[in-house]
């Protein structure tokens, strides 16, 4: 599946268009459980927020049970105010908290060698691979990832593989990801596709995530005067997905 939404001559896409673009990403699917993974109130102009309450009420009208774990990385919990006010009516109940220090799990690591190469010779070690251990629970028909695709400057372009290792990451994963950015220089980095940062996090993904039924929601937005506009909505499994919602961004 891979589908491209972009706005045209008339406008940012519209509530209609994007409540009909997510119906297209469900249909075939026979689902009874879905992890939604979408940031949290840091990212409100994201988009994210009206795109989870479609989901939600999309799913739940199938009999589907849906659960919603905020990105936080390292962030506090979101409170049952700030879930309203992005996620509009979606019970507080069916919110998740991620605790980096204690809800994750190691998957395994990518190799110092590796590092090594996309680095240049900045950093040589290994580093853990650690992630929500929900995502892990075999329940989970479908994980959709959500997110923005905007300028970095620890990673380039953000979300894609950084939604999950970053924002449902462990507390390896999160530091040494930042270290590798800030040794690196943003000065190389914002604003691009390929990184180290973001080779470390593809190569997690594309080694260590392969069997999960994960799909990518991506966004490319502005908010003038702190209304949310949608440029372009992007949804799919593979790298593609990302790539299409770079171009646009940049």
């Amino acid at each position: 599946m891979h589908i491209c939404l972009t706005e045209t001559a008339a406008g940012p896409i519209s509530r209609s268009q994007l409540q009909s673009a997510l119906e297209q990403s469900l249909r075939g699917m026979e689902l009874r459980r879905v992890l939604i993974i979408p940031p949290d109130f840091t990212r409100l102009h994201s988009y994210a927020g009206p795109i989870v309450n479609l989901y939600y009420h999309l799913l739940t009208q199938r009999g589907c049970q849906v659960d919603v774990l905020p990105a936080l990385g390292t962030h506090a919990p979101m409170t049952a105010r700030e879930c309203s006010a992005m996620y509009g009516d979606i019970p507080f109940d069916r919110f998740l908290v991620h605790h980096w220090r204690s809800d994750v799990t190691c998957l395994g690591h990518v190799p110092g060698d590796f590092l090594e190469q996309v680095s240049g010779g900045l950093w040589q070690q290994p580093i853990s691979v650690e992630i929500n251990r929900r995502l892990l629970d075999p329940s989970y028909d479908l994980i959709l990832s959500v997110g923005q695709v905007v300028p970095h400057e620890v990673v380039g372009m953000a979300n894609y593989t950084k939604n999950l290792f970053v924002g449902v990451g462990g507390s390896e994963m999160i530091s040494k990801s930042h270290m590798l950015g800030a040794l690196y220089g943003l000065e190389r980095i914002m604003g691009r596709d390929h990184t180290p940062v973001r080779d470390l996090l593809d190569y997690a993904a594309d080694r260590i995530l392969r069997s999960l039924p994960i799909t990518y929601v991506l966004t490319v937005c502005t908010a003038p005067a702190g209304t949310s506009q949608l440029h372009g909505l992007f949804i799919g499994d593979t790298r593609q997905t990302f790539e299409d919602a770079v171009a646009l961004a940049q």
